[in-house]
């Protein structure tokens, strides 16, 4: 489940995920502390969970893929993104 975080989706704000690769599900949901649970089917080889990361905050705040950026935490489960 994809949750909508258009209201997030301004530039040059920057969200904290944390995320979870070779989940059973892909999804994106706001956290009542605040930042963002990021669950994505895919491995943590070669970029390939980061990738997905970015495609579902794409379709979670409803722009493009290349304005986000991930800012800090490439390799690591807590990630910082920027909306560019």
């Amino acid at each position: 489940m994809i949750e909508d975080l258009g209201h997030l989706a301004q530039e040059g704000a920057v969200l904290d995920l944390r995320v979870t690769p070779k989940a059973a599900c892909n999804s994106v949901a706001a956290q009542p502390g605040g930042g963002i649970r990021v669950t994505v089917t895919t491995v943590p080889a070669d970029g390939k969970a980061n990738a997905a990361v970015i495609k579902l905050m794409s379709k979670a705040l409803g722009v493009p893929k290349l304005r986000l950026v991930i800012v800090k935490g490439g390799q690591g489960r807590d990630k910082r993104m920027k909306i560019l």
